[in-house]
């Protein structure tokens, strides 16, 4: 189960699939147990006794398991929890989970023992146990863990974990492990997620609820299931034999193709009721009461303001201004502890700290753009789009973007990120958090997303809109020569816009400058042999109003191949769109791309003297329901003139429409991969 936090994510982050909790914990304990820790958990050793396992878990150890897939690692033998509710509102959660270990590899992922913590959360029991392949027993109690802290982002949080490395943790061993907790949470929302990245043999949800309580379910990715015992407010949920989530090269999120069971608790008494969120609008009603105050403004926030405005009387430049600010200038700092992970910091505080996380730099423009007379509203948001799920309103998300409501006079001819809602008007989507996306831009993973509109007295889900591709835009151009020997050189030019300005910007300015020429190299070596780089700069890195460029030179020698009088050349020299993420086994899930997209490719090759052509690639026209593809090779005046088009023009493919996809990049390979031939006139 998890403890509903929202805790803002900085942007740019590489793109991760979210396994269950189990797993996250295990990820998460091998990146936390370093050196330094590793060292402590050396200091413990295994503790051998008769008849210390639990019967539970010597009961899951001598089940009959049905065949697993070869590779898999490890098998999750039983994944049990037990929810208590208390009628003051207070939750016990009892977990139980046992793991058979498969391979060497599964000690990474498997052979830890973990559980998270907060202030408003106690843990008031944690064991862990390992039954060998020859039947030992061993056990680690809780003063054989390790605490430590899990902030990484933030500054400082209360949430923490506590770790043991199982002892023995050798293929052909049974490690399993118990907690109990005991917490208040903020809301009466949670989760039952049993489906893992290995195989699960059996998992079950117990409930006990008070008298007159009520709750409600929606299961995701698999049949709703009915209760096998429902006596007393008493539930019992049971599955068996689930199959792992493979992991697929660009596949959605994990937790929206995992299944699970999202529930929600409905208490009797009535001071209760405000705990749970039974729709959108009741979760906007209640976060807008939780920052009512947030947004009052300081006399320093309204001299500042005016500061940055003076002399502007555009609407929409002032907008930018302060947007700006906010972006660049606020740092991006969290902390979050107890109800600060779903509060944000008064305005007035974080404008004098000069830092805050995603609420928080939210809620600074909000009360800065109130200043210029512009409204704007609270957007909870998930960054891994299909998490928030229209069908079952929840706190399911991990960052605070804004609306702005744009005023009539303002043009909208270079924004973007708009909805006409027609009772909100016309609404502009910003991220404040990211730095690289200016205002009327969205960042790709909170485009074709839902987001929860919060305005003072209401919530409203909306789906946020979809930029057209040529939003995103690389136009790349190129003058190159080829030599009689198969040598080239020449010089290219990029212009980018939109995401790709962003994704490059933010790779560039997180390389310092000397290293930053190895930028360059690292893709020119995804393509090119036996290259030099030779000159290579960028323009307006620090101007995110501009578009970004790049410039490079380089020589490649024996690009082209020689064959008796041939020279063999291939016309696209840098740059690649045919993706080999069809090849290999059917998928069994969608292919999310990164976003919308519009690319170009122009490049002239100078052929040397004495050369005529002769073959010329065929030109490709190349489409799908998600994407085109056009590339056109032509010869005038001794220059080979290649032209090629790139287009996605959706980002989620469904599985039915994989096999059309698929098509698509062959053909897509397969142009890029053709050459043009040249002979020599006169051998």
């Amino acid at each position: 189960m998890t403890t509903r936090k929202l805790f803002c994510k900085m942007p740019n982050q590489q793109k991760i699939t979210r396994p269950i909790a189990a797993a996250a914990r295990a990820a998460l304990f091998a990146v936390a147990l370093t050196v330094p820790l590793a060292s402590v958990f050396a200091r413990f050793s295994p503790r051998v006794f008769a008849d210390t396992a639990p019967d539970w878990l010597r009961a899951a150890a001598h089940q009959t398991l049905p065949e697993y897939p070869k590779d898999a690692v490890a098998i999750v033998l039983l994944d049990d929890l037990q929810t208590t509710v208390k009628d003051n509102g207070e939750i016990e959660t009892r977990s139980r989970r046992a793991y058979k270990l498969l391979r060497p590899e599964a000690r990474d992922k498997y052979g830890y023992a973990g559980v998270n913590f907060d202030n408003e959360t106690k843990l008031s029991f944690f064991k862990a146990w390992t039954i060998t392949a020859d039947g030992k027993e061993m056990e680690l109690k809780e003063k054989d863990a390790v605490e430590f802290s899990l902030s990484s982002f933030e500054v400082f949080s209360d949430e923490r974990g506590k770790g043991i490395k199982f002892s023995a943790a050798d293929p052909g061993s049974i490690v399993g492990y118990e907690y109990v907790q005991r917490h208040r949470p903020f809301v009466f929302e949670d989760d039952w997620e049993f489906q893992h990245a290995i195989p699960t043999r059996l998992a079950r949800f117990s409930l006990q609820l008070p008298p007159g309580w009520e709750f409600t379910e929606y299961w995701a990715n698999f049949p709703k299931q009915q209760p096998q015992s429902s006596a007393n407010n008493f539930y019992v949920w049971q599955v068996e034999n689930i199959p792992a989530v493979e992991i697929e090269t660009d596949m959605p999120p994990f937790l929206t193709v995992a299944s699970r069971m999202d529930i929600k608790y409905f208490p009797r008494d009535p001071a209760l009721r405000a705990k749970t969120t039974g729709s959108w609008n009741d979760i906007g009603v209640w976060y807008a009461n939780l920052t009512s105050a947030s947004r009052v403004p300081s006399p320093a926030l309204q001299h500042k303001v005016a500061e940055l405005t003076v002399g502007v009387s555009d609407p929409l430049k002032k907008m930018q201004v302060l947007a700006a600010y906010v972006q660049q200038q606020i740092r991006y700092v969290a902390i979050e502890i107890g109800i600060g992970g779903l509060q944000p910091h008064p305005a007035a505080d974080v404008f004098k700290h000069q830092y805050g996380d995603c609420k928080d730099k939210a809620t600074l423009l909000s009360a800065m753009l109130k200043q210029i007379g512009v409204d704007s509203y609270y957007v909870m948001i998930d960054t891994h789009r299909g998490i928030v799920n229209p069908d079952f309103p929840s706190l399911r998300g991990n960052h605070m973007i804004m609306a702005i409501r744009l005023p009539q006079d303002v043009p909208i001819n270079r924004l973007y990120a708009i909805v006409e809602d027609p009772q909100l008007g016309r609404l502009l989507f910003f991220d404040p958090t990211d730095p690289y996306v200016r205002l009327g831009y969205l960042p790709s993973e909170l485009q074709q997303n839902y987001g929860l509109v919060i305005t003072p007295d209401s919530g409203k889900l909306i789906l946020l809109p979809l930029l057209p591709p040529p939003t995103n835009r690389l136009l790349r151009t190129a003058t190159l020569t080829l030599s009689s020997t198969g040598n080239l050189g020449g010089e290219v030019n990029e212009l980018r816009w939109g995401a790709p300005a962003g994704d490059s910007r933010a790779q560039f300015l997180n390389s310092s400058p000397s290293d930053r020429p190895k930028v360059f190299e690292k893709f020119l070596g995804t393509f090119l042999n036996n290259f030099t780089l030779t000159n290579a700069s960028v323009g307006n890195l620090d101007n995110y109003d501009e578009n970004f460029t790049l410039h490079y030179q380089f020589v490649v020698e024996g690009y082209a191949k020689t064959a008796g009088n041939l020279l063999i050349v291939r016309p696209r020299v840098v740059g690649d769109k045919g993706s080999t993420i069809l090849a290999g086994k059917a998928r069994k899930y969608p292919i999310e791309f990164e976003g919308t997209t519009l690319q170009s490719d122009i490049f002239d090759i100078t052929l040397p003297a004495g050369y005529v052509v002769d073959e010329l690639p065929q030109s490709v026209e190349a489409k799908c329901d998600y994407a085109t593809y056009k590339s056109n090779v032509e010869v005038k005046d001794n220059v080979l003139h290649y032209k090629r088009t790139y287009e996605i023009t959706g980002v989620v493919v469904p599985t039915e429409k994989l096999p059309e996809v698929r098509d698509f990049f062959h053909q897509v390979a397969a142009a890029e991969k053709s050459s043009a031939v040249l002979r020599r006139a006169n051998p």
